[in-house]
């Protein structure tokens, strides 16, 4: 068959393809639910394009679809490269994919139709989280299996990120959808505890990972260097398990959850500067000296922006979790902004450098169109740094508000004009979706633009 046609990096290929298109969704799905909040009855009440269920759709779609999908691409292609083999099965990765894809597909279409569990994150039906693990069990599988046949006796630093994605990934899914239960979540106090412990290990044990690991692999290359520490990298690796499996419940501290969850959540969460600033320190390092080379290369150029918002998210996401600064900051939209910073700033961006630095090696050929990538590079920095300053002021105001006892619906008119300002911005990250499909796309068919000024170089081998 076609779609599962055995090709050498087939499958990250068409990791990368996927990821780029359900960018142009994801972007759509939050425009709407965007434009939603701004002029509440433009779609004259149609169930489908209401916020309740567009907003599940836009946040799961850039979570598994756009950043989740270019990530596990990325850990397809890098994998093999590190251990000197090829992918065990390039027919088995493929149909990971198909069952991946059919699995989110099946999410949204459910969720459009109003079938959701009701919990953060964690909203699609029973058969569509079934098809998510067993797409994660085989990835597992192909990659064991590479590992296995590796010419490289050496694990490098990203595959140890991979793999502990897949597994912890695998675990906190399984939990945190409650897929043991097929009628879908539990209830009470024990649901919101394993929801947020899912909520919160999604970004920080799938996302970032994943992230880390295209970052370990693509700064050193770039650099023209190694890595500047194999002991701080195994600091990073071992304290992020330990420390954020259990800091989701800083999400929930002012539900009747023990005292020792919320102390252990905020506690985790302060000690999180420890992986963070780790990981961050060893890179930064190895970048030191070298930034040009970062700048003439996009890949690179993605990734070093990737690594500036994740400073700006540990930062946040630490001080954010002190009970203090949440009698402010709780379920407003200072929260919104955090979450667009970590799954798209972070994630988001390290997973574009990814996808932009590989492609033309998998392809052996150079991008279609260097410009159109520096076009979407700058649109998505500005459009990040306009969602962050407008979600985190506006988030300011109406805790602020709350705070001095405003109700909620003499709180909406004060933030109206953030919410015109986070839609007008929403249109920067939709030209960006289009603009990178459209040059994902005619890379792959092989197509180079003319007069085209090439970012980087064509791949000629890698050191490893």
């Amino acid at each position: 068959m076609q779609l599962l046609k055995v090709e050498e990096n087939g499958t990250a290929k068409l990791y990368f393809l996927s990821s780029a298109l359900w960018f142009v969704l994801g972007a759509l799905e939050g425009i709407t639910a965007a434009t939603g909040l701004v002029i509440p009855d433009l779609f004259g009440g149609i169930a489908g394009l209401v916020f309740s269920r567009v907003r599940p759709m836009h946040t799961t779609t850039m979570i598994f679809g756009f950043a989740g999908t270019a990530l596990l691409g990325g850990a397809h292609y890098i994998v093999p490269s590190v251990l000197r083999t090829s992918l065990w099965s390039e027919r088995l990765g493929k149909v990971s994919l198909w069952v991946w894809n059919l699995s989110i597909l099946t999410g949204l279409v459910a969720l459009d139709l109003g079938h959701s569990q009701g919990r953060e994150y964690a909203e699609w039906i029973w058969p569509a989280n079934v098809g998510i693990l067993l797409a994660f069990a085989l990835m597992f599988v192909n990659m064991l299996q590479t590992a296995a046949n590796r010419q490289e006796k050496i694990m490098y630093v990203s595959t140890w990120y991979i793999f502990a994605a897949l597994v912890y990934t695998w675990l906190i899914y399984f939990f945190g959808h409650a897929v043991f239960n097929m009628k879908g979540a539990i209830t009470g106090l024990p649901d919101a505890i394993l929801a947020w412990f899912y909520g919160h290990g999604i970004v920080g044990l799938f996302l970032t990972p994943l992230a880390i690991a295209i970052a370990y692999y693509i700064v050193p290359r770039v650099a023209r260097s190694p890595i500047y520490s194999h002991v701080l990298s195994l600091v990073g690796f071992w304290t992020i398990l330990v420390i954020y499996t259990h800091i989701g419940a800083h999400h929930i501290l002012q539900a009747p959850i023990p005292v020792w969850l919320k102390t252990m959540a905020v506690s985790g969460s302060i000690a999180m500067v420890i992986p963070v600033f780790t990981v961050l320190v060893n890179l930064w390092l190895t970048m030191r000296d070298r930034l040009g080379l970062f700048h003439a290369d996009i890949g690179g150029r993605f990734v070093t922006a990737g690594l500036v918002w994740y400073i700006l998210t540990a930062t946040q996401g630490t001080i954010q979790a002190l009970p203090v600064v949440q009698r402010v900051t709780h379920l407003n939209n200072w929260v919104i902004a955090h979450s667009h910073i970590g799954v798209f700033g972070f994630s988001g961006m390290i997973a574009l450098g990814g996808l932009y630095y590989m492609l033309p090696r998998i392809t052996g050929k150079p991008l279609y169109s260097g410009r159109l990538a520096d076009v979407q590079y700058w649109l998505l920095v500005l459009g990040m740094a306009g969602f962050f300053m407008v979600l985190t002021a506006g988030g300011l105001v109406q805790g602020h508000a709350w705070l001095n006892g405003t109700t909620v619906y003499r709180t909406l008119p004060m933030i109206h004009i953030y919410f015109i300002v986070r839609a007008a911005v929403g249109l920067l990250i939709i030209g960006a979706a289009f603009i990178g499909a459209y040059n994902v796309i005619r890379t792959i068919r092989g197509e180079q633009a003319q007069d085209e000024r090439i970012f980087g170089e064509v791949f000629q081998g890698d050191p490893q």
